[in-house]
């Protein structure tokens, strides 16, 4: 799952909101009269989305567990998704792609003219640590107190039933969208998503390059900023890349009773050491300073004058974020992050290697070349070897002056009245990031409401989604097809 960037009292900045987002027609890119189209289609929308959620939840989909658990719960909720979505199976064509990717084609009224929209979803979850205390056991779907709880409620299992149910419920009607329409659904996200890099080829292999593709990533958040009310819906407009390195180093081995003054642990130690918070230098990104920008137009005091102020200078910015620390800083620079370190056989042996594993999360504009050039740059030792793990390159950076980003405020304006779209970066990878390579629009939003409380349940403890936010998710996907055209 793409982490929403999360208010959090430990970190003094969070993502903004923006009311005075311009209405655009999606098709014109002119101001228009879209802003005031609140209505959608009279659709019969069917009962139970809680209960059919709670099925999808109760088939432990755990991508990481792929070996213990084999692929049978893999295959069971693809058998259930058909049950539970009958018209979405008669009328659109489904293609499978490596074991775990699903591609539904909805054929549009125009075909392939413009350019299709691919809406996105992952059906995997993460493992649970069975020492965790949940509320309610993690994999049995409990409905309770108007939420449904479990692991996949909000990632990404939520945000994937929205879709189908709008299409499920659009097709009962008969209706057919302006252009095609892709489903996206991969089973093996939280394991790098090769089902959903697959699904990409395909499709550019083919020439289809989508006009609009919606993933996971930010969702309608309460008080984006201390010191600003209400609420914003947080759409990501690129995502940083990821790049995990492998630091080695070898000494003399022996008895741990005369060490050298170096020892192979010692000097991975001190590798880490040099690669702090400053490794990367602090850059505010377009879509930072527009939120900034965004925020100011509507927050009353002078906390308008100072978010107006760090939206127009983006060095004041950068040095700003940078100095908060956390979240913050990791919007405007490359994170350093060393997870794993390695190292000896026994407490009184000097152990001949060590080694320690850094994850780095690379800022937009900038390459993973550059960052691993850099750190070589900051270790200062050439018997301390760098190797690439896995290097994704950050993505392009969507616009939102366009009929893509217009659309998903219109949209919005019917699922959640009065909540305005807003930029943002996310720190986390999607399975979009395979179509931002060829794709121009690409954003990552789950139109769903959360708290700070599910989000930091997010591959932790009591995930749970609120059946309400569920309805209106179905009817911002609905709103958002009815609008193609």
């Amino acid at each position: 799952m793409g982490v929403l960037l999360r208010p959090d009292t430990s970190s003094s900045f969070r993502a903004g909101r923006d009311a005075a987002t311009r209405r655009i027609d999606p098709l014109s890119c002119r101001p228009s009269a879209l802003a005031t189209m609140t209505t959608v289609t009279p659709t019969t929308v069917r009962p139970g989305i809680a209960e059919r959620l709670s099925q999808m939840i109760r088939i432990p989909t755990v991508s990481a567990e792929l070996e213990q658990r084999g692929p049978g719960p893999f295959e069971e909720f693809v058998a259930l998704i058909a049950e539970l979505y009958p018209l979405v199976h008669e009328k659109l064509t489904l293609e499978r792609h490596t074991d775990f990717g699903l591609l539904f084609r909805w054929a549009g009224a125009r075909g392939a003219d413009g350019g299709p929209v691919v809406l996105m979803a992952h059906y995997d979850v993460v493992p649970v640590d069975e020492s965790d205390a949940w509320s309610h056991p993690p994999f049995a779907g409990v409905i309770a107190d108007g939420s449904v709880y479990g692991r996949g409620a909000l990632d990404d299992k939520g945000p994937l039933i929205v879709v189908l149910e709008a299409v499920e419920n659009l097709l009962a009607d008969g209706f057919v969208p302006s252009r095609d329409v892709y489903l996206s659904f991969g089973g093996n996200e939280e394991t790098y998503g090769k089902a959903a890099e697959e699904i990409a080829h395909v499709l550019r292999d083919r020439g289809i390059v989508p006009w609009l593709v919606v993933d996971e990533g930010g969702a309608v958040v309460d008080a984006p900023l201390p010191f600003v009310p209400g609420r914003a819906a947080m759409i990501g407009v690129g995502e940083k890349g990821v790049l995990t390195v492998r630091l080695s180093a070898r000494g003399e081995g022996g008895h741990a009773s005369a060490p050298p003054s170096l020892t192979a642990v010692r000097r991975i130690a001190r590798a880490v050491d040099r690669l702090g918070p400053g490794t990367f230098r602090p850059r505010a990104s377009r879509a930072i300073l527009r939120m900034l920008s965004q925020l100011a137009a509507q927050t009353p005091g002078p906390a308008r004058h100072l978010l107006r102020l760090l939206g127009s200078a983006p060095p004041l910015t950068a040095r700003v974020f940078a100095a908060l620390g956390g979240e913050p800083a990791a919007l405007v620079r490359t994170t350093v992050a060393p997870t794993m370190q390695a190292g000896g056989t026994a407490a009184n042996v000097l152990p001949s290697q060590a080694s320690a594993t850094i994850n780095l999360r690379i800022a937009l504009g900038e390459t993973t070349q550059q960052a691993v050039y850099r750190l070589r740059r900051r270790i200062r030792d050439p018997l301390v070897q760098v190797e690439v793990v896995e290097a994704s390159e950050p993505s392009p950076e969507s616009s939102t002056d366009n009929a893509q980003f217009a659309l998903l405020a219109a949209a919005l304006e019917v699922s959640h009245p009065g909540v305005p779209a807003v930029p943002y970066i996310m720190m986390a990878a999607t399975d979009s990031r395979h179509f931002h390579r060829f794709a121009p629009a690409v954003y990552r939003f789950a139109p769903l409401d959360m708290s700070n409380a599910q989000r930091a349940s997010i591959h932790g403890v009591d995930e749970s989604v609120e059946i309400a936010a569920l309805e209106r998710g179905e009817r911002f996907h609905r709103a958002l097809l009815e609008r193609l055209g």
